[in-house]
């Protein structure tokens, strides 16, 4: 469906006490569409990765409202929120925090057995299928802590497609990868919306990634600017 919302922040407020009140993010609202490529940009500290947490349910001490798919997050249970971000929400961090005792295929199928929808059978042959995808699909058997840094990231962005999310989340994707590297995260991540129909939101201070998504929010000190 053209122009679905799957992601709405209404007047978001956070602030830390520690120990004086700081305000964090001042009345910060977005919208996100079905399918889109965002950045979220700034300053070290001007508050893009608190958001990306509020926004993915994990932090839910804030003043305002999210809504995923037009369904409100406020008040709901940290239960019904665990089933919401399994469902709903794939994530990429800097570090991939991969299972080093797992192969590489076992990896990619863990949210999966969270999830509870496939039966193990089904989601092996999903968790390959999106290796495939990645061009690592030798590494299926592999243990995870013998693959290089750039192709532990490619299986972090496997695992987060197996439930199929509808918004892949990313804190710093590409913090730790060199440009080669980046630069195939960023064809993986350019594949997935245009192929795929996925809704990418990815927190950068990597200018120049940030110019090749679709749209770039530029934050400071807490505030949207752009």
């Amino acid at each position: 469906m053209e122009n679905r919302i799957v992601l709405e922040a209404k007047s978001i407020y956070k602030s830390f006490y520690d120990p004086v009140k700081v305000d964090v993010l001042k009345d910060l609202s977005l919208t996100i569409k079905l399918g889109e490529f965002v950045s979220i940009t700034g300053k070290s500290g001007c508050g893009k990765s608190t958001l990306l947490y509020i926004l993915s349910t994990m932090d839910t001490d804030y003043k305002g409202e999210l809504l995923i798919d037009n369904e409100s997050m406020t008040n709901k249970s940290d239960e019904e929120l665990a089933i919401v971000r399994n469902e709903n929400i794939g994530f990429v961090f800097q570090f991939h925090y991969l299972l080093n005792e797992f192969s590489v295929l076992k990896n990619v199928m863990l949210p999966g057995f969270k999830l509870n929808k496939l039966t193990e059978e089904q989601l092996e042959h999903r968790a390959f299928e999106l290796l495939t995808k990645l061009g690592i699909e030798k590494l299926a058997n592999k243990m995870a802590y013998k693959i290089s840094g750039g192709e532990k990231q490619r299986v972090a962005i496997a695992r987060a497609m197996i439930n199929d999310p509808l918004i892949l989340m990313c804190d710093e994707p590409t913090g730790n990868l060199d440009s080669k590297n980046t630069e195939i995260v960023f064809d993986i991540f350019k594949e997935l919306v245009t192929s795929f129909n996925k809704t990418l939101l990815v927190v950068t201070h990597d200018l120049s990634f940030a110019e090749n998504t679709q749209r770039t929010i530029v934050m400071e000190d807490g505030r949207i600017l752009t």
